[in-house]
């Protein structure tokens, strides 16, 4: 036992320096197996109860059930979800993408175990229920929770806890549509807002080993039935182009919608929103069924070129309006599949009108649903990169890059500088004043551990020591001494290098039996504690009049802290220099 936690102190040592990556690469790949078995127990439990619940074959027949049922199901779903928030929540009430990328923010990407379990039970009956949700945004929170929470029992610097969060979403993502090169990219852009050799590496391995599991588990066959497609002709461009446009501008209309419910019914309690979203649901289940569940089985004929053009219109609305007040009103399930469900309609309707005109020729309408896809998820959260891989492994086909690229471009450009929107997720989490800070110095001190920078050449001493013992401490070469104040617990910290000199400069004759630390001519800076798990952003929030230095501790057994070394502003700024 002995020898298993001096290595377990070794690693935590180790990985909150930013080159630590051979050992965070395998920590991302064990989160990776355990986050993807996480993710297929989700989809064995949601599929098996649709199939089982539903006619016909497959997960998604909610079309085929009576008017009846298909108004009854959402109510029963809102029932066990207003029991569920209302016994089980204790407060937390914000879950998926938005939930992750907060707990980044604020903190440190620690999450807990009572939001992963209302995680997968709420998005299960949301989803089996028919909301018009996604399963993607609840795969991001459980395989990030797992991540997280192997960090965390692990005791591991919070910079390790970060990347490992990352290593948990790319997880989420490419065991959900069997895209591992986007679960990578969507974890970079929009859950850990950075691009590093240090984290893009362990979430490769992440993705990489989530899709294997479930590949064996669940098969290898994609999310999505994608025909071979392809542009009929360059000149169709100017048709990427408007579609880029048209997503980008529908995406906004989204964020807006989804916003503006959120703000007017965030008074009412989360049982009785979950009420409301189930009534409303069911009408849309009266009306329009195919808006029910993801509704991957309408994107597949979409993407065929099976649906009219009148229909389409219906559809994109419906979902749209079916979404918005689903995930405004807090219904723990995702928002991913919904906006490709949205992006696909639209990319059909317009390949469809354009056909009927005669304007350009004749274009496939199951590309431009593809690419309708790409440019909603693109624009919706401004991950032009993740949206472009996902086309590219949906389809296995390269030639689907270059107007792919054009598309999400366009689409995010519309968003972001025409209408001036951020991703849905950050555009949720400013409205209640909680969205993250995207400096580049910030993201920077996120990745370090204060134990990378500290000083541990130091000794910790009482205030009043003798000469002899002076002489002897100062044999062994310390940077820095840690002088106890009340009950025998830091309060200054000063240069060993000025007690060398008070002991040179008095002489021998005059040299007193006890010496003060506090009254001798010397440096003394303010401290205050900062736990080893702690990053160097953490610490910079820290130091100012209260602390002008800190020492690095940790509780090793009830009672006991030992402290590992001391951090002065200098040495965070050559740290991150």
């Amino acid at each position: 036992m002995t020898w298993w936690s001096d290595r377990l102190e070794e690693t935590r040592l180790h990985v909150a320096r930013p080159d630590a990556l051979l050992m965070i690469s395998l920590l991302g790949l064990v989160t990776g197996l355990l986050g993807g078995a996480v993710i297929v127990l989700f989809r064995f439990l949601v599929e098996g109860s649709q199939e089982a619940l539903l006619p016909g074959s497959g997960p998604e027949g909610y079309e085929l059930l009576a008017g009846w049922q298909r108004a009854l199901l959402p109510l029963i779903g809102a029932v066990l979800l207003a029991a569920l928030f209302r016994w089980g929540a204790n407060g937390l009430y914000r879950l998926g993408v938005v939930h992750v990328i907060e707990r980044m923010a604020h903190h440190q990407g620690h999450m807990t175990l009572r939001g992963s379990m209302l995680q997968f039970a709420g998005a299960a009956i949301a989803i089996v229920a028919g909301y018009s949700v996604g399963r993607e945004g609840p795969h991001v929170h459980l395989g990030a929770a797992t991540g997280s929470l192997l960090g965390q029992r692990l005791a591991l610097p919070n910079n390790a806890i970060r990347t490992l969060v990352g290593c948990g979403a790319a997880a989420g993502i490419a065991a959900s549509f069997n895209t591992p090169l986007a679960g990578v990219i969507f974890a970079l852009e929009v859950v850990m807002l950075e691009y590093t050799v240090a984290s893009f590496i362990p979430v490769i391995l992440a993705a990489v080993s989530a899709t294997l599991l479930a590949n064996a588990l669940l098969g290898a066959a994609p999310a999505l039935n994608v025909p071979p497609l392809g542009l009929g002709s360059m000149g169709e461009m100017a048709y990427v182009v408007l579609l880029g446009i048209l997503a980008g501008t529908v995406s906004v209309l989204f964020i807006e919608m989804t916003r503006g419910v959120a703000r007017h019914t965030r008074m009412i309690p989360i049982w009785w929103r979950m009420l409301l979203a189930g009534v409303v649901t069911g009408a849309f289940g009266l009306a329009v069924p195919e808006v029910m569940g993801i509704g991957y089985d309408t994107v597949d004929l979409a993407l065929h070129g099976g649906i009219a053009a009148g229909l389409l219109v219906v559809l994109l609305l419906a979902k749209l309006l079916a979404t918005s007040v689903a995930i405004g009103m807090g219904v723990p399930g995702g928002v991913i599949g919904p906006v490709l469900f949205v992006g696909a309609m639209l990319g059909a309707l317009l390949s469809q009108v354009g056909n009927l005109s005669n304007l350009g020729g004749q274009t496939d309408a199951g590309f431009y649903a593809l690419l309708g896809m790409g440019a909603m998820m693109a624009a919706s959260f401004q991950a032009p990169l993740a949206a472009l891989m996902a086309m590219l492994e949906l389809t296995h086909n390269p030639g689907v890059i270059l107007p792919g690229m054009l598309a999400v471009v366009v689409a995010g450009l519309t968003a972001s500088e025409v209408f001036r929107r951020e991703s849905l997720f950050i555009e949720m989490l400013r409205d209640v004043d909680r969205q993250p800070s995207q400096r580049f110095s910030s993201q920077g001190l996120h990745r370090v551990g204060v134990a990378s920078a500290m000083d541990e050449r130091i000794v910790q001493v009482d205030r009043s020591l003798g000469t002899r013992e002076a002489r002897q401490l100062l044999d062994h070469h310390p940077t820095w001494l840690l002088v106890n104040g009340a009950e025998r617990r830091p309060e200054v910290l000063m240069p060993a290098a000025d007690l060398a000199r008070y002991l040179e400069s008095t002489p021998a004759p005059d040299e007193p039996q006890t010496i003060d630390l506090m009254d001798i001519p010397a440096q003394r800076l303010r401290v205050g504690p900062i736990h080893l798990q702690e990053t160097l952003q953490q610490a910079m929030e820290r130091f100012g009049a209260d602390a002008e230095a800190l020492y690095v501790e940790r509780v090793t057994a009830p009672g006991i802290r030992r402290i590992y070394g001391v951090l002065t502003p200098e040495m965070l700024e050559s740290a991150y220099g």
